[in-house]
Order: structure tokens, then sequence, then C-alpha cells
């Protein structure tokens, strides 16, 4: 962020007032300068679901939230607009809760097979991906996105458990078992 603000006061950097960077800042950036406000458009993992104003590094929010439509800025705007947006999404979810309800007890009695090449020791020489068990998922007739594939981190033979966040409020769970290259 450039300091030509000061330059129209007839300051140098060093020579600034607080009050003066301050009034060149943006609004949103003057609070917390570690922080910004946005409105989430979509649920995203590990930060809110859609309709939530949640605070993010701005970084975070210039180059991944806002590029992607994930989220806008808090303005008055917005935030009705969002929320007349959000009734009617919460109407939708209340139709696909029993569509997901339905899909989670299919999705529980699968089994995935993963071959790996392995060492003696068992260890992989690769992990396993969300990518491979999006693939293997789509083979047994699942289409759900990879974002929402919630995976442990797999670098050895043997069994584990991975679950789908089918809806906000459902979650299916599933069997993994990583095998070597016969």
């Amino acid at each position: 962020m450039g300091y030509g603000c000061l330059a129209k006061k007839g300051l140098t950097l060093a020579e600034k007032p607080d009050n003066v960077l301050n009034s060149c800042l943006p609004r949103f950036l003057l609070e917390d300068s570690l922080t910004m406000q946005v409105l989430l458009k979509e649920a995203v993992v590990k930060l809110g679901n859609r309709g939530d104003v949640v605070k993010v590094a701005p970084g975070y929010a210039r180059n991944y939230l806002l590029p992607k439509s994930l989220a806008v800025l808090v303005t008055e705007g917005n935030k009705r607009q969002l929320e007349i947006e959000k009734r009617n999404y919460e109407k939708r979810l209340l139709e696909t809760k029993a569509v997901a309800e339905e899909a989670k007890a299919r999705l529980e009695e699968i089994h995935l097979e993963v071959e790996k090449r392995a060492g003696d020791n068992g260890s992989l020489f690769g992990g396993v991906t969300v990518h491979e068990i999006h693939r293997a998922l789509l083979t047994e007739g699942f289409e759900v996105e990879r974002r929402v594939i919630e995976l442990p981190h797999i670098k050895e033979l043997g069994e584990y458990t991975a679950s789908v966040r089918l809806h906000p409020e459902v979650s299916a769970e599933f069997s993994i078992t990583v095998k070597p290259v016969a």
C-alpha cells in the first residue's frame, strides 16, 4: 500500500502523525489491522457457513475468498441481499437434508479398497490423496465434491476411516483399506 496520501498532506513517512496514516488506510483495516470482516456467500471449511460474518486475514480475503466469490466485504446492502438469499437457501437445505440422510445410509455401507506401492515395512511410497478417494467414490456411484471429503493422513498400509460432509448437518463416514499393489 502506498503512502501517497502523506505527500498530499505535505509530510514524509518519518514525520507522519498516527492520525494522518490512519486517515490514509481503508476503514476496514483500521479496527484491527490483522483481520478484516467478510460476509460468507458459501460455506467454507473450518471458517463458517453461508451468511456468517467472519474475521479473516486481509490476504486470505483478497487472494482466496473474494476472487472465488466465496465472500464479499461487509456492507449494509450486502447484508440485506445475503439475508434474503439465506432464507431461500435455508428452505432448500431442509429439502435436501432428507436426500443427504439417504445418501449417508448408502455411503456408510461402502468399503473402498485402494492399492498403493509400499515398502517392506508397510510404509507407502506416496500417501493416499483426496483426489484418489474422490475417483474411487465416483466409480462406486457417489458424486461429491473433493472439498467435502475429510481424509486422515494416510502414509501406511491398513484400515482407515474417512468422512464426507453431505449437508451442513449430515456427515457420513466410510472405511478405506490400503493394500499393496500385487
